[in-house]
């Protein structure tokens, strides 16, 4: 009697998952796949239903028996259509996952473009333009002769020289923050290079920065992708860090570019300052989109590290 139950309750099942995979035809566009599927289970139902109706001495055993031996043939049949079937499934997702990873990198790699493109522009127009003018107005003011005048009006003179010296000083940090040129110029190494020795000079911090790239250059988009990091991590750490040391590696092992960061300082929960900010996010877009790999490691007073390699 259970087991009468139990195939009457099987068969109702069995029928039940053939309905849902019809409703699912319409919904998908490999319906080969999904009508094998259906068929498989329409063909499962019916043999559980031929093997209640052996349960119950229904018919002659006989032929029941070759009309399962059958049906179980075509599930099998239909099962293995099925199954190529979903296989092509799998291979449309994985081209269109792929597909998807392009376009976000080349999404990505577009809005750096662009914000390059706006730095040039700002950082022309204010060498170009402004940096002139500066230029001019102290020249203007050194040709002045100071001996006509008294002490004090020598005095504003003298200020105004040193404010004008100061404004074209910062223009030009100014410009070269926006679009380094040095990196045009000169390349990633001596950018790099730059950069630490005018920290070096405001800072009581040892950098300790070692490469083999020489005069080796790189697309604009990696060199400059490259150096903002390298600016945004040192900029991190001597702002929140209390670190003492820096250790940075550049190094070109002829299939990727490596670079590695370090510091001695307290450090901090990854997770946390990513929510809150920090540039983490931001780098790890850049890295993205230049289809390149980073890793970052820190902990309460264990330093900061990051590990970043990008395709050539």
């Amino acid at each position: 009697m259970e087991l009468q139950i139990a195939l009457v309750i099987s068969v109702i099942l069995q029928f039940t998952a053939f309905f849902i995979t019809i409703s699912l035809i319409p919904k998908t566009r490999f319906k080969i796949a999904w009508i094998s599927i259906s068929v498989g289970f329409l063909l499962m139902a019916l043999r559980r239903l031929v093997e209640a109706f052996h349960v119950l001495n229904i018919d002659d055993p006989n032929k029941l028996s070759d009309i399962s031996s059958w049906i179980a043939v075509i599930i099998s049949i239909a099962m293995l259509v099925a199954s190529i079937y979903i296989r092509k499934i799998f291979e449309v997702l994985n081209r269109i996952s792929k597909l998807r990873k392009e376009n976000e990198a080349k999404l990505l790699s577009a809005t750096i473009s662009t914000e390059e493109n706006e730095r040039k522009y700002f950082s022309k127009e204010i060498h170009d333009g402004l940096g002139p003018v500066l230029s001019s107005a102290k020249m203007t003011i050194s040709a002045i002769d100071k001996t006509e005048f008294n002490e004090r009006n020598v005095d504003l003179l003298n200020k105004v020289e040193s404010l004008v010296d100061n404004a074209i000083a910062t223009s030009k940090e100014i410009s070269n923050h926006l679009t380094p040129h040095v990196i045009e110029r000169y390349g990633l190494k001596k950018a790099i290079d730059t950069f630490i020795r005018n920290v070096a000079t405001k800072e009581t911090i040892k950098i300790e920065f070692s490469t083999n790239i020489e005069k080796i250059r790189y697309g604009h988009n990696i060199e400059v992708i490259i150096y903002r990091i390298c600016c945004e991590f040192i900029n991190n750490t001597l702002k929140y860090a209390s670190a003492n040391k820096i250790t940075i590696l550049l190094h070109d092992n002829e299939k990727q570019i490596v670079f590695k960061y370090d510091d001695n300082g307290i450090g901090f929960e990854i997770a946390k300052q990513e929510f809150n900010g920090m540039g983490l996010t931001n780098i790890k877009s850049r890295v993205k989109s230049l289809n390149g790999s980073i890793e970052l490691t820190s902990s309460i007073n264990k330093g900061f590290y990051a590990s970043i390699k990008l395709p050539k």
